[in-house]
């Protein structure tokens, strides 16, 4: 990251995203592009690399796991995440109703308008145009993914883990960088410092 990072994303901004994407071409693809972004924590080159032997079972169905192989990661950096419920949901409507059929092993999941894979810069212009049609200002396709590790950081002490596991998560090298996605809560702090 860049510059000034990308902005999170809260609940309401979320909902408000997935109304505008229902109303626009591709309303299944559209869903899942967004919650691949905010509750597997995907980065743009991810969403276009991911194909659908990465998320299916044995039998051909969405499974519960992402396995995101180490070529379709950004440097190298593959991982197994688990799949949200939404998500799974949402993985689920797009395969059932992806144009003809077309869930075989080199198939991408996200698909382009024309049917062939979108790539990554397409991925990113089309968060780009999403955020600029909803209004949110300093967001771009990274904001999903700093919303999903500012979450994960803030709730993993609740399901018994640590920072180490949402860098797992999110496919960071150093705990640096996952730390430098983690957005402060100047609430979080005062609560904190009444409690000492």
């Amino acid at each position: 990251m860049r510059g000034q990072p990308a902005k999170i994303l809260t609940d309401g901004d979320l909902r408000q995203i997935l109304k505008v994407v229902r109303h626009r071409r591709y309303p299944e693809r559209n869903r899942v592009m967004i919650l691949l972004s905010v509750k597997a924590g995907l980065r743009a080159c991810e969403i276009a690399h991911l194909t659908w032997p990465m998320i299916t079972d044995a039998h051909g169905k969405v499974g519960t796991m992402l396995e995101l192989p180490a070529r379709a990661a950004k440097k190298g950096s593959g991982r197994r995440v688990p799949i949200h419920p939404d998500l799974r949901t949402a993985l689920t409507t797009l395969k059932r109703t992806s144009v003809n059929g077309r869930t075989s092993e080199t198939a991408t999941v996200i698909r382009s308008e024309r049917n062939g894979p979108m790539t990554a810069k397409a991925v990113v212009d089309w968060f780009r145009s999403v955020f600029r049609e909803v209004g949110l200002e300093g967001c771009s396709s990274h904001s999903g993914r700093r919303t999903f590790v500012t979450k994960a950081a803030r709730l993993i002490h609740q399901a018994g883990g640590s920072l180490r596991d949402v860098q797992e998560l999110v496919g960071h090298r150093s705990i640096k960088t996952t730390q430098g996605y983690i957005e402060r809560d100047h609430d979080a702090q005062r609560r904190l410092i009444g409690l000492l």
